[in-house]
């Protein structure tokens, strides 16, 4: 009799641990709550700064001109009267947009990279590299002065 009673009592033991450690409303279930919970109140805490901020802009643009006036200028594009309107457009690509003050010399003469050697730049030390940085006369760059 005291063993069943015994047993009885591991196998109540046994499933009251398993509830308290695994079941629904276990201790980890109670974990993983708080950690929504505090996950929530984050939540709630940027909602409440965002809330504020746009009851800030609607009490200015409620209480103004100024903001009403800048909201229609910036997302709108009006102007007011007598006004001249500007816009400056930036190109898609800036490599496609290039005028010829931005170019460089090297790269004017047909030289894509000026640390070739032969091409002019740093990275050359050849004679014909230092002739070609001197400026040419009319007469070296002509075939029958140079003898060629």
């Amino acid at each position: 009799m005291y063993r069943l009673l015994a047993l009885l009592l591991l196998v109540l033991i046994v499933w009251l641990q398993y509830k308290l450690w695994q079941g629904e409303g276990s201790w980890t279930a109670e974990q993983e709550l708080k950690v929504q919970v505090e996950e929530q109140r984050l939540a709630n805490a940027k909602l409440k700064e965002r809330n504020a901020a746009l009851e800030a802009e609607v009490a200015d643009l409620k209480s103004g001109e100024t903001a009403v006036e800048e909201r229609a200028r910036s997302e709108l594009g009006m102007v007011k009267p007598g006004e001249t309107f500007y816009r400056v457009v930036e190109p898609a690509d800036p490599k496609t947009d290039v005028r010829p003050e931005d170019v460089p010399e090297d790269a004017a003469h047909g030289c894509a990279n000026a640390a070739v050697a032969g091409c002019g730049g740093a990275g050359a030390a050849s004679p014909a590299s230092s002739a070609s940085s001197l400026p040419a006369s009319p007469a070296s760059s002509s075939p029958q002065a140079s003898g060629k």
